[in-house]
């Protein structure tokens, strides 16, 4: 057993013991426990990760994500008051806990709340098996260090296999969008995309390249405007194949 797995299941221990502990003996199907920590004892029990850059939609039940909406309310209301901002008496901030909240759960984050999207996949009539390349598609996301933005753009190359479906240009900016919806570092990202559209497409070769101005340097640290973070994944044939690795990164109109 590797040492991250290690580290997680002995995470699931510890919440285990912190739960019995300090939480109150009331079942999880109680209305007075959190709708938070329901959640969070289905994903123990299913021994299912929850880090911030992962997807928690199937145990979600109906209904309940208008629940957690309201409880991270609550909670935002408390880091306001902490922040020793009278939100009743001014007048920009008397519903921003609110404001916060539906920010973070239904677009922001959405990507760990909602299921993947639908794909409409069509049949490979033709036998395509050329260099196809889609983008650049705008990409918004968080970094899971500091919940500042991380704003960039994604290029996509694939070389379709010819007896697999393919799936409709934009679908790849739905499934970017997915997947960019939650606080995380940008070179798990790009990983965690490529998976899917591997799952979802299987074709013979897979490249993508991602680059994003992190608000984490602009905005606060070294505040430098400038710098941006370039990674790439390749896949099949991008990694075999220098020349075509080659041709997709020369066609990527970056301006650098």
């Amino acid at each position: 057993m590797n040492l991250r797995k290690r580290r997680y299941r002995g995470g699931l221990v510890l919440y285990e013991v912190l739960m019995k502990t300090t939480t109150s003996p009331q079942p999880a199907t109680d209305e007075g426990t959190p709708v938070s920590v329901r959640i969070r004892e289905r994903l123990v029990q299913a021994r299912k990760r929850f880090h911030a850059n992962d997807n928690i939609a199937q145990f979600i039940e109906p209904g309940e994500l208008a629940k957690l909406l309201d409880e991270v309310e609550g909670k935002m209301q408390g880091v306001l008051d902490s922040l020793v901002i009278d939100t009743a008496g001014d007048h920009n901030t008397g519903n921003t806990a609110r404001r916060v909240a539906k920010m973070y759960l239904n677009e922001v984050f959405n990507g760990r709340y909602v299921q993947a999207p639908t794909i409409t996949e069509f049949p490979n009539a033709e036998h395509l098996n050329e260099l196809m390349i889609v983008g650049p598609i705008t990409v918004r996301s968080a970094c899971s260090h500091h919940f500042c933005p991380v704003i960039g753009k994604i290029w996509i190359g694939v070389m379709p296999n010819e007896h697999t479906n393919v799936i409709g240009l934009s679908k790849y900016a739905r499934l970017a969008e997915w997947v960019m919806g939650r606080p995380q570092i940008q070179e798990e990202a790009v990983v965690q995309l490529a998976d899917l559209i591997m799952e979802k497409t299987q074709p013979d070769g897979l490249a993508i390249v991602m680059e994003a101005s992190h608000y984490c340097m602009a905005w606060r640290g070294v505040k430098d405007m400038d710098s941006k973070m370039i990674n790439s994944v390749m896949r099949g044939v991008f990694l075999k194949d220098s020349t075509l690795r080659r041709e997709f990164l020369a066609l990527i109109p970056r301006k650098g």
